[in-house]
């Protein structure tokens, strides 16, 4: 198993980006990395290498920023919300799919080359 901060400076800007795109909130993208990290740490025995660690850190990630929104009931928006005054989308299941749209997205844009990833 690799050292842990080895994994964290080689995995926190992914881990980071990847709950920005779910988040749109630097605080609390930059937050939840941190819990991420300290999640991972605890658990690190549970990781089989069944997967690359990304995408295991990635799935903390996407749980962890989950029950945030139960916990606090915080309303998850669309790029399309933002434009349009805000408005909340309707239901869970339609903010969930939103933001699996997002990550699926980030996931597919990840394996560009740099050069491609950047918009003009």
């Amino acid at each position: 198993m690799q050292d842990i901060e080895k994994i964290y400076e080689e995995y926190f800007e992914i881990v980071n980006k990847y709950l920005f795109c779910l988040t749109h909130n630097s605080d609390i993208s930059e937050e939840l990395t941190q819990e991420t990290f300290y999640k991972a740490v605890r658990k690190i025995d549970t990781y089989k290498g069944e997967c690359k660690i990304s995408v295991w850190l990635c799935q903390i990630a996407k749980n962890l920023w989950y029950d945030e929104c139960r916990k606090n009931k915080k309303m998850i928006h669309t790029e399309e919300d933002y434009l349009h005054n805000l408005q909340p989308l309707d239901t869970i299941e339609e903010q969930i799919i939103s933001n699996d749209e997002k990550v699926s997205l980030y996931k597919k844009m990840q394996v560009l080359d740099e050069k491609n990833r950047e918009l003009g």
